[in-house]
C-alpha cells in the first residue's frame, strides 16, 4: 500500500521547480526511500524481459529513472548546503550511505553491464545519435571502472569503500564549516579598526549587531577574513585572524582538535587507493585519469612542473619585490605570511595607486548582474529575463530565465549571490533540472549559482569588489554549459560527461570579458553618479592586471602538484606524514612558505569533500584551453557575434556528447596552445 506520508511530499512533485517554500528536512527520507524502491522495482522489469534490448527498451528507461532521482535529491542536498540546519544535516547524511548503495549496486550489476554490452554491439549501434552512442560508451567505461568485473567478495568491499568515501568526505565539509563558524573576531574599540575601508567596517558592524553585540565582528568566512587580511594595520590582530583561518578543522590554533580533519584525510586516502587497486590500478590517480582528458600520472605532473619552471622565476621576483617594499617603505625586517596580503595591497596601492576598494563603488550588485546578462546576449543573441512568483529558500535568491533569439526558453536559474550563516564558502553551480527530451517536448535545464559575496549595507546596493565580480562571471560560464546544451539525453546534456579537466573551460573562459572595456562598460557604472570606470582607472587597473602573477600561478601549482602527489606516489601507511608531502611541494615551487602551524589541507575541501581528488591540476589545465579560446576572440572582436555563435555550438551546445579535444579543435581550428594562458598571466618571455 501506497506510504501516506508521501501524498503531499513536496520533493515528489517533478512538475515544477522544487518547491522550497514547502520542502522540510522530514520530506527527503521518505521520498528517497520510495524513489529507490521504484526504481529497483523498474529495473528487475526491464532486466526480467532477457532482451534483446535497444536503446528505447533498455537504456532510456534506466535514463529517466536516474535522473528522477537527481531531481528528488537535488533540493536536498542544496540545502543542506545553502541552510545548514542540524536536521537538514541529518537528513543529508541519512541519504547518501543510500545512494551510494544504490549507484554502487547499479554500476556492479552485471546483467545491467551484459545488456549495455548488447547494445552497444548491436546492429542498432551505428544507427544511433552521437549521444546515445557516447552515453553507451561512457556508461561501459563506468561500469569497469566500478568493479563490475570483479569477483563477489572484492565487489562487496569495494562498495563499503565507496559508501565510506562519501561519508567520510561529507563530514569533511561540515567540519570545515563549523571549525569556519566557531571563531570571530570582536572589535570593541573604533582606534582598532585602523586601515579598514568603510565596506569592510560597516559589513562587520552589521555583523555584530545582527547577533546583538556591540562594536565589530570579524569571521572567517572569506569577504570578511579577505578584508580584514588585506586592510587592518593592527599585526598583531591580523596573526590572530589568519592563524584561525590557516588552522581550521585541524589539531592547531584556537579551535584545536574540535574538528580535526586530520584522521579523515588519512582515512580518505587509503579507501581511494584501496578502491583503486581494487581495480588493478596502481594508485587513485590513475584510477581518477581514466575520465579525464588528460590520461597518464606522468604526463600531469610534466604539465604541473612545466608550468612551474617557468612561473617560479617571477613569482620569485615577485616576492622580493614585496619584501623589499615592506622593508624600505614600512620598516618591516620579516615579512610573515598574515603580512602578504596587507603590503601586496600597499605595494599595489604605491606602484599603480589602486585598491579593490577603489573599484568596488563601480560594481553596485544592481549594475554588474544585469552587465553581466548584457555580455552574454551580445556575445549569443540570448535575452535574459526575471521571473517572479517562484519559490525560493532565502528571501535574497533571485530567479531568471534565458530565451534564445527565436523566444525558446534554453535555461532558467537560480542566484544566491550573498555570505550568511549555515551556508557552505566558496561559489559554485550545480544542477537542479538537465535537458532532456520528453513526450512533452523538452525540459528545460535549471541550475543553481551560489556565491558568497559581500551583502548590502546600510540602505546601499551590494557594491562587489572586481575579484567577485570574476567569481560571478565565472559560476555564469558553469550555469551556461548546463543550460544552454541542445544535448537530448541527459547523461552527456551540459557538464554531463564533460571530462572533468575541460569542465572549467566555459567557466575560466567568461573572466575574460571582466578586463575588456568593452564589456566593462556594460557591467560597471558609479552606484551613485552612474559613471563608468574612468579611463585612468581603467588604465590602472589592466596595468595592475598581472600584479604579483608569479605568486598567484605558483600557489595554484603548489595546491595542484600536493594533490597529485597524495593521491599518486603517498603512502597513508609510511613514515610521511601529509604535512610532509605538502612541505616538500612548497620546497619545491613555493615562495612564500606558511608557518608550522598553517594545516592548509584541513580544510582543504576541493580534493577531500568536491569532487577534485587528483583532479586540482584540472583549473590550470582549462585554462590552457580557455585563455587559447578566448585569443579567437581577441583576434576577431571581444563581442564578434560569429565567433560567439561559433563557440556556443562547438563548445557549449554540444555538452559532453563528444571529447573535448575534438570540439576544442573545431572551435579554435587546431589543437590547444600554451602562449596565450603565458601571456594572460603576464608570463611569456
Amino acid at each position: 500500500m501506497e506510504n501516506t506520508s508521501l501524498a503531499g511530499n513536496p520533493l515528489l512533485d517533478l512538475t515544477q521547480p522544487p518547491r522550497f517554500g514547502a520542502i522540510l528536512p522530514e520530506h527527503a527520507a521518505p521520498a528517497l526511500d520510495h524513489v529507490l524502491a521504484e526504481n529497483r522495482a523498474a529495473l528487475e522489469q526491464l532486466l526480467a524481459s532477457g532482451g534483446p534490448y535497444t536503446w528505447d527498451n533498455f537504456a532510456q528507461p534506466i535514463e529517466d529513472m536516474r535522473e528522477r532521482l537527481s531531481r528528488m535529491w537535488s533540493p536536498v542536498s542544496h540545502l543542506h548546503a545553502v541552510m545548514d540546519s542540524e536536521p537538514w544535516r541529518a537528513a543529508y547524511n541519512a541519504g547518501l550511505p543510500k545512494l551510494t548503495d544504490y549507484f554502487t549496486e547499479l554500476a556492479q550489476d552485471e546483467r545491467l553491464y551484459a545488456g549495455y554490452k548488447s547494445i552497444a554491439a548491436g546492429a542498432e549501434f551505428p544507427k544511433l545519435t552521437q549521444a546515445q552512442k557516447k552515453i553507451i560508451e561512457n556508461t561501459l567505461r563506468d561500469f569497469r571502472l566500478a568493479g563490475v568485473e570483479l569477483p563477489p567478495q572484492e565487489k562487496a568491499r569495494f562498495k563499503a569503500v565507496q559508501q565510506e568515501i562519501a561519508a567520510l568526505a561529507s563530514k569533511f565539509s561540515e567540519n570545515v564549516l563549523d571549525a569556519t563558524q566557531a571563531w570571530d573576531l570582536r572589535i570593541a574599540d573604533e582606534k582598532d579598526l585602523a586601515g579598514l575601508p568603510e565596506s569592510a567596517r560597516a559589513m562587520a558592524q552589521q555583523d555584530a549587531r545582527e547577533k546583538n553585540l556591540p562594536g565589530w565582528r570579524f569571521t572567517l568566512e572569506r569577504p570578511s577574513y579577505i578584508a580584514f587580511m588585506t586592510y587592518a594595520d593592527d599585526r598583531e590582530r591580523r596573526w590572530q585572524m589568519y592563524e584561525a583561518f590557516v588552522t581550521r578543522a585541524s589539531d592547531q590554533g584556537p579551535t584545536a582538535g574540535q574538528w580535526d580533519n586530520s584522521e579523515l584525510i588519512l582515512r580518505l586516502l587509503r579507501l581511494r587507493r584501496e578502491a583503486a587497486q581494487l581495480l588493478g590500478f596502481g594508485n587513485f590517480a590513475e584510477y581518477a585519469l581514466q575520465t579525464r582528458m588528460a590520461r597518464k600520472v606522468p604526463e600531469v605532473l610534466d604539465f604541473l612542473n612545466d608550468l612551474a619552471r617557468r612561473a617560479k622565476p617571477a613569482a620569485q621576483k615577485d616576492f622580493d619585490e614585496l619584501r623589499r617594499f615592506a622593508r624600505d617603505a614600512h620598516g618591516v625586517e620579516h615579512i610573515e605570511a598574515w603580512d602578504v596580503a596587507y603590503y601586496s595591497e600597499k605595494l599595489q596601492q604605491a606602484k599603480y595607486h589602486l585598491s579593490q576598494e577603489d573599484l568596488r563603488p563601480y560594481f553596485p550588485e544592481t549594475r554588474v548582474v544585469p552587465g553581466m546578462f548584457k555580455v552574454v546576449e551580445r556575445l549569443y543573441g540570448l535575452k535574459i529575463t526575471a521571473v517572479k512568483g517562484i519559490e525560493v529558500w532565502h528571501p535574497d535568491v533571485r530567479f531568471y530565465e534565458i530565451r534564445d533569439g527565436a523566444g525558446e526558453v534554453r535555461g532558467r536559474f537560480y542566484m544566491d549571490l550573498y555570505a550568511r550563516a549555515h551556508k557552505r564558502g566558496g561559489a559554485w553551480m550545480d544542477e537542479c533540472i538537465n535537458r532532456k527530451r520528453t513526450t512533452n517536448g523538452v525540459q528545460v535545464p535549471v541550475a543553481y549559482l551560489v556565491c558568497n559575496f559581500t551583502p548590502p549595507v546600510g540602505g546601499r546596493p551590494a557594491l562587489f569588489t572586481h575579484d567577485e565580480v570574476i567569481t560571478l562571471f565565472h559560476e555564469f560560464g558553469h550555469g551556461l554549459h548546463h543550460m544552454l546544451t541542445k544535448v537530448d539525453y541527459v547523461g552527456v546534456a551540459g557538464i554531463n560527461g564533460v571530462a572533468w579537466d575541460a569542465v572549467e573551460l566555459p567557466s575560466q573562459f567568461m573572466e575574460n570579458w571582466c578586463w575588456e572595456r568593452e564589456a566593462l562598460d556594460l557591467v560597471a557604472a558609479h552606484h551613485q553618479s552612474g559613471e563608468k570606470i574612468p579611463d585612468s582607472l581603467y588604465a590602472k587597473m589592466i596595468a595592475a592586471k598581472n600584479f604579483l602573477s608569479g605568486m598567484q600561478f605558483v600557489r595554484q601549482l603548489e595546491f595542484s602538484l600536493f594533490d597529485m602527489r597524495l593521491h599518486s606516489a603517498y603512502d597513508a601507511d609510511g613514515a610521511k606524514s601529509v604535512q610532509q608531502v605538502l612541505d616538500e611541494v612548497r620546497a619545491e615551487v613555493a615562495v612564500v612558505i606558511p608557518p608550522a602551524f598553517s594545516r592548509f589541507q584541513n580544510g582543504f575541501s576541493h580534493i577531500f569533500a568536491g569532487g577534485y581528488a587528483a583532479g586540482y591540476y584540472s583549473y590550470k589545465w582549462a585554462e590552457v584551453l580557455s585563455a587559447d579560446a578566448f585569443s579567437k576572440f581577441e583576434e576577431n572582436g571581444v563581442f564578434d557575434r560569429v565567433t560567439g555563435l561559433q563557440f556556443l555550438q562547438n563548445i557549449l551546445e554540444p555538452g559532453g556528447s563528444r571529447e573535448p579535444m575534438e570540439l576544442f579543435v573545431r572551435f579554435r581550428g587546431r589543437a590547444p596552445k600554451i602562449d596565450a594562458l603565458l601571456r594572460h598571466s603576464g608570463l611569456a618571455a
